[in-house]
């Protein structure tokens, strides 16, 4: 089944095949980031634009990658394409302060009330490090909790348990791990007495609000009010890593509507609207430990943000799309969330109870239940899955439909998608498990 499906595909995909070589000759494994690779090797891609992408062997795909998830109005949208050549025109690296910084920043303070104070990066890897460094100067406390499963990049500070098992070490080179210590997901019980246990050297608590790549779960609001209670009770900062959420359900981060209150919030992805951005924002009661003008270096939490932070492109892509996004209004994610919703339930209900397909809004990923597992509430459910199936699954899709979801990560709606698309992918579906069943 899978044999003939990568056959097709190889057969497809002979540039791709042939660049691909080339590419592992230059490059570690061929690829930038690790998760980009996929067996037998991944195509190379000539264009994008709007839901599609297009290889070098002219193969068009239906893409619900969409960039790492950080395209929710589709690849280069017109309104953030011209705008960015505007932009060039008035050069895109200045190293020194710009209107569109200012522009954005009062955006994104506008819908995200504690974003009271904001700092850029160009990366979310870069956002995460940097509050985690803010959180220690702040407390100067040195422990800091995530939960299994929890990716906040591939940041020192935080690369621990974020694969199955959680008791391995994800890499060499790590330094600070003994200060980093791993809560159970949505088991609010076990995680208080995780952190009551290290409460004297807690400097903070960093979590998704859906785990992203610990398999699109979502939190539960009781969850995430405990956890707060316990930082504010305990004088450690509550992080919540909005980089992928922000912006993805609605106008603003989910904190707004689940009733917390975090001290900071790290944003990517969907605010850069396609080019590089990571975001550091907080109340000015944290985010002043920042300031370099105020604070000594015994004092401070030094911040730099990097040679492109805030460089003007990003923040003019950044800016547009944020425009694009209110502009739209309530329609873009009632109709976003409603694609998400409907594929979630159409899914599960063609496998007939052998999958669990979880998700909110118009994030998605099917799991195939293995191991007596019936219910994914957190990362070590999602593991204990048939991964090898999920791939199979995607790579299907992939070579005979022309429908690409990377395989075994989450699939994203974005605005150039309709139902005719997710009609599409359940017809894919349909094919797969008359194939599976064969």
């Amino acid at each position: 089944m899978l044999k003939n499906s990568i056959k097709l595909y190889k057969k497809k995909t002979r540039k791709s095949s042939e660049l691909f070589k080339k590419s592992k000759k230059l490059h570690v494994n061929g690829v930038h980031h690790n998760i980009r690779f996929f067996e037998p090797y991944p195509f190379i891609v000539k264009s994008s634009k709007g839901k599609f992408l297009v290889d070098v062997d002219s193969n068009k795909y239906v893409d619900y990658w969409m960039g790492h998830w950080s395209l929710i109005l589709g690849h280069s949208p017109k309104n953030v394409k011209v705008n960015a050549r505007k932009q060039l025109e008035n050069g895109w690296m200045h190293g020194t302060v710009s209107k569109n910084s200012i522009e954005l920043s009062e955006k994104i303070s506008k819908a995200i009330p504690v974003a009271e104070k904001i700092r850029y990066a160009s990366t979310g890897t870069e956002a995460t490090m940097y509050a985690i460094r803010l959180a220690r100067t702040i407390t100067k406390r040195n422990t800091i909790a995530k939960v299994d499963g929890g990716w906040h990049g591939y940041t020192t500070d935080l690369l621990k348990t974020v694969n199955w098992p959680f008791n391995k070490s994800e890499s060499n080179g790590l330094t600070d791990e003994k200060h980093i210590k791993s809560l159970p997901f949505n088991d609010l019980e076990n995680s208080i007495k995780i952190l009551k246990s290290i409460k004297n050297d807690l400097a903070a608590v960093i979590i998704e609000p859906v785990l992203g790549g610990g398999g699109c779960i979502p939190a539960t609001k009781d969850y995430l009010l405990g956890m707060e209670e316990f930082c504010h009770k305990n004088n450690s900062l509550f992080i919540l890593d909005e980089i992928v959420t922000g912006f993805r359900f609605r106008y603003g981060c989910m904190y707004n509507i689940m009733g917390l209150d975090p001290d900071i919030v790290t944003l990517g992805k969907i605010v850069g609207g396609g080019f590089p951005i990571g975001v550091i924002s907080g109340k000015s009661e944290f985010m002043k430990f920042a300031n370099t003008s105020k604070f000594s270096k015994s004092n401070r939490a030094y911040i730099g943000g990097g040679t492109f932070s805030a460089n003007p492109l990003s923040m003019m892509a950044g800016n547009s799309t944020l425009n694009m996004i209110k502009k739209k209004g309530g329609k873009l994610y009632q109709k976003l969330n409603g694609l998400g919703r409907e594929t979630r339930k159409i899914i599960d209900k063609k496998f007939d109870g052998s999958v669990i397909t979880t998700g909110t809004g118009s994030l998605f990923l099917t799991h195939f239940l293995d191991n007596q597992i019936y219910e994914i509430n957190n990362a070590s459910d999602a593991a204990k899955c048939n991964i090898k199936k999920l791939h199979d699954y995607h790579f299907h899709m992939l070579a005979n439909n022309g429908i690409f979801f990377l395989p075994g990560k989450l699939g994203a709606y974005s605005d150039e998608h309709t139902k005719y698309d997710m009609n599409q992918m359940l017809k894919a579906t349909d094919q797969y498990l008359t194939t599976f069943k064969k």
